[in-house]
């Protein structure tokens, strides 16, 4: 059976009591693998957007400069590793020296790893990768993309809203390609089903220098950031 049609069948709904603790098991073991080969890759700050476009794109050429800048300041740039967006991200840290990781899904189409990684786990599962993308993160940059990318950016912004996570900064890169979702963003809140103080969690803007200073501003002090990590298990750096 394909991989993707493995995630599938389980998705369908219930199984035998075997195959759905074998499924749990193999679950856990993806945890425990991108546990150990993220571990001492140090503060993170994650970059969604989309795998589809080329590097003379504009967009592609921003986010390359904005990582760059990221990571100047000492963060680890963590994608989800594919091409696009991701790649000009892993990219613009690599242009600098800085580090660059990612969590690469399997997918039977569009998705393969970018030249730009220094590490990285592959992931058949989508929520596993999304745990890792967020577990080691202190910022989120929101370029760009996809359906995949507003799952990212909302289920970020919810963690932080409910307390699920700390609150990290999030920026929103593009405020041109994002008007219409900052437009629904203001009828949640005229209507009722988000607060005011909800797009507190965020900047949008299209300065790099602002961006990098806000994720500087809300991540280096109030979190403290002095990280040495102590191998016990045998991982690497």
């Amino acid at each position: 059976m394909r991989k993707n049609e493995q995630e599938i069948k389980f998705l369908e709904g219930p199984r035998s009591r075997w195959d759905e603790f074998s499924m749990a098991f193999e679950v856990l073991l993806e945890f425990i693998r991108g546990f150990r080969a993220m571990h001492f890759i140090g503060p993170c700050v994650t970059v969604f957007g989309s795998a589809r476009f080329k590097e003379d794109n504009p967009y592609y050429i921003e986010c390359r400069k904005l990582s760059a800048e990221i990571a100047k300041v000492g963060f680890t740039i963590m994608t989800g590793g594919g091409p696009g967006i991701m790649e000009a991200a892993n990219r613009g840290a690599k242009d600098v020296g800085g580090r660059s990781v990612g969590c690469n899904i399997e997918l039977p189409f569009e998705q393969s790893g970018n030249p730009y990684l220094d590490k990285w786990v592959d992931f058949k599962y989508f929520f596993v990768r999304k745990v890792l993308l967020v577990k080691y993160s202190y910022a989120f940059v929101i370029c760009p993309g996809g359906f995949g990318t507003l799952d990212e950016f909302f289920e970020s912004s919810t963690l932080i809203q409910t307390g699920k996570i700390k609150k990290f900064p999030i920026v929103i890169f593009n405020t041109e390609y994002h008007k219409h979702v900052m437009e629904h963003i203001d009828k949640m809140i005229e209507v009722g089903t988000i607060s005011p103080e909800d797009k507190n969690m965020f900047l949008v803007t299209d300065s790099i220098p602002e961006a990098v200073e806000y994720i500087r501003k809300n991540t280096i002090k109030p979190f403290g950031l002095k990280y040495k990590p102590q191998g016990v298990f045998g991982e690497r750096s």
